[in-house]
C-alpha cells in the first residue's frame, strides 16, 4: 500500500483514514477490535478519533474510542506502526480551546491513547472566544514537550485559519499541517473554496470526514425505497436533492463500469481531489472494510471524473 505524507510532516499515512467514532459505540470492544485487525492486516496505519467520542451514548462520558484505541495497540504492541490521530474541543469536560483546557485534555487523552505521544492533533471545532495566538502557542508548547508530534484543524472559517497560519509563520511556531473538513460529493461546497486554496497555499494535507456522507454514498438508501429505522435524518435529506439523486445514478454506473461498489468510487473520487490526502470512514464490522479499502486501487478515467464532477456540482 502506498503511503502518503502529511503536508510537511514527516507523518506517512495509508490512503484511507479509519474513523473511531463507532468504537465503543456501534462496534463493541470486541468488534472493534477485529476491525482494526483487518485495517492493521490490509496495511492501513492512520487511526483517527477525538476525545468527545462516544460522549453522545447514554451512560458514557467521552473518550471511550481512545480507551478502545489504546487498549488495542498495547495488546498488538504495535504503536510505533500506527499513527493515531484525536482531537480536543468537545470533550464534556474539556469544552473550549482555552490554553488551561487544551493543556488538560491532551493530558487525559495521553492518558486514555496510553501512549506518550498524539501523532496527530486536530483542534475539534473553533473556539471563536479564544484568539488564535492562544491556541497556536498552547498547541506549539505540547509539540515542543513532546506530547504532540504534529498539530491540525477541523472545524474553522476560512478567516480564523489564514490568521493561524499566518501566526505560525510569523512568530515561527507549530503550524497546522493537515485539516479535516466536511467534504464529499454531495458536500463540495463545505471545503472546495477558499478553505481547500488556503490548504494549497501552505501545504496542508485534507482528511475529509463525512466522506461517505454518513453512508448515503455507499448506494444503501436509494429514493422512493421504505425508510430504514437506522437511517440517519442527512441521508433522507441528500435523497430528496437534485444532486443527491444525480450523484446516486453517477456512482451505479462507474461502479458498474469498474465491478466496485459505489463507496469504492466516492472515496476513490475524493482522493483525487487537489490537497486530499487520505479520506476517512468507519466501518462498524470488519466485512464493511473491504470496499472502503479498495479504492487506493481503482483508477478512474477522465470519463469517470467528468460524470462525477457533473453529478456533484452544486445547484442553485
Amino acid at each position: 500500500m502506498t503511503l502518503n505524507r502529511i503536508g510537511t510532516s514527516d507523518l506517512l499515512v495509508s490512503p484511507l483514514n479509519l474513523g473511531g467514532n463507532v468504537f465503543g459505540w456501534t462496534a463493541d470492544e470486541q468488534t472493534s477490535f477485529a476491525v482494526l485487525d483487518a485495517y492493521a492486516a490490509a496495511g492501513g496505519n492512520f487511526i483517527d478519533t477525538a476525545d468527545s467520542y462516544s460522549a453522545w451514548v447514554p451512560g458514557h462520558t467521552g473518550g471511550e474510542s481512545e480507551e478502545i484505541i489504546g487498549r488495542w495497540t498495547a495488546a498488538r504492541g504495535n504503536r510505533d506502526d500506527i499513527v493515531v490521530a484525536t482531537k480536543v474541543g468537545q470533550h464534556p469536560e474539556f469544552k473550549g480551546l482555552s490554553p488551561e483546557t487544551i493543556r488538560r485534555a491532551a493530558d487525559a487523552s495521553l492518558r486514555r491513547l496510553g501512549t506518550d505521544r498524539i501523532d496527530l492533533y486536530y483542534t475539534h471545532a473553533d473556539d471563536e472566544s479564544v484568539p488564535v495566538e492562544d491556541i497556536i502557542t498552547t498547541l506549539d508548547a505540547l509539540v515542543r514537550s513532546g506530547k504532540v508530534r504534529h498539530i491540525a484543524v477541523s472545524n474553522i472559517s476560512p478567516e480564523r485559519l489564514k490568521a493561524s497560519l499566518e501566526f505560525s509563520d510569523r512568530e515561527g511556531l507549530s503550524k497546522y499541517v493537515a485539516i479535516q473538513p466536511h467534504y464529499n460529493l454531495v458536500s463540495r461546497e463545505t471545503y472546495e473554496g477558499p478553505r481547500a486554496d488556503l490548504a494549497a497555499e501552505h501545504g496542508l494535507s485534507c482528511m475529509p470526514y463525512f466522506a461517505l456522507a454518513s453512508g448515503f454514498l455507499t448506494g444503501k438508501y436509494r429514493p422512493g425505497a421504505a425508510a430504514d429505522s437506522g437511517r440517519p435524518p442527512a441521508v433522507a435529506g441528500h435523497l430528496e436533492t437534485e444532486r443527491g439523486v444525480k450523484v446516486l445514478k453517477a456512482l451505479d454506473e462507474v461502479a458498474a463500469a469498474h465491478g466496485v461498489e459505489p463507496a469504492t468510487v466516492a472515496l476513490a473520487w475524493l482522493a483525487g481531489r487537489p490537497t486530499v490526502a487520505a479520506p476517512l470512514a468507519s466501518a462498524r464490522t470488519p466485512e464493511q472494510l473491504p470496499p472502503l479499502l479498495a479504492f487506493a486501487g481503482l483508477e478512474l478515467t477522465a470519463r469517470d471524473l467528468s460524470l462525477l464532477d457533473e453529478a456533484s456540482a452544486a445547484t442553485g
